[in-house]
């Protein structure tokens, strides 16, 4: 059985806004798309992977992403986050679905297929991101509702929801999101995709 990935993308200029110690706005548009770009084309690379469909109203973004082989979705709530990912679930109605973070520029296919497997036990679970607050994965099995709830402290929030919390060792690449300055060296050191790879060597020397 596979599974349809859902993947929330902000329009470009007001993406990765916490990265502005390390990029600056000339810069960061172009490290969220290089982001999305190396987790979507390593999601497709997965052999428990369907098809992913990228929630996401920016052109530029919908465009290059679609060009890699995901389907995209407008976010026509445009009310955050977390609506954009119960629209984008309900029209692709897939039989099992998975919220994925579009920054997780070191995704290594054959880890998140142990993820997505394990997922399979549970009618909802989740993946904890590497910082232990957040969420970087949340599946559904057939007949399930995501109940997305994204954002600061999303891991106690999915917990409380009743979301099983997926408990995998060696899995750190589907962990491994990026906000901070900090999570784009560990995603670095860990080994990214080519598009990100790029993207950093763009970044002022001592910031990458």
């Amino acid at each position: 059985m596979q599974w349809t990935l859902v993947v929330p993308l902000k329009p470009l200029p007001q993406a990765k806004s916490r990265l502005a110690d390390t990029a600056d706005d000339g810069l960061r548009p172009g490290l969220a798309l290089a982001f999305a770009q190396d987790t979507v084309a390593a999601a497709l690379g997965c052999p428990a992977v369907r098809d992913v469909v990228v929630v996401t109203n920016d052109a530029l973004a919908a465009r290059e992403l679609a060009a890699l082989g995901a389907g995209t979705v407008p976010d026509l709530p445009r009310a955050g986050l977390n609506a954009a990912l119960v629209h984008a679930a309900t029209v692709v109605g897939a039989a099992r679905r998975a919220a994925l973070n579009a920054d997780l520029p070191a995704l290594r296919p054959a880890e998140l297929a142990r993820v997505l497997d394990a997922a399979a036990e549970f009618p909802r679970s989740f993946l904890a991101d590497s910082a232990g607050l957040g969420t970087t994965l949340l599946a559904a099995r057939r007949g399930r509702e995501l109940r997305p709830q994204f954002g600061v402290g999303s891991r106690a929030r999915h917990r409380a929801s009743g979301a099983v919390e997926l408990t995998l060792d060696a899995v750190d690449s589907v962990r491994q999101d990026v906000d901070t300055g900090g999570d784009l060296r560990a995603a670095l050191a860990l080994g990214v995709g080519p598009r990100t790879a790029a993207a950093a060597a763009r970044l002022p020397a001592g910031r990458q």
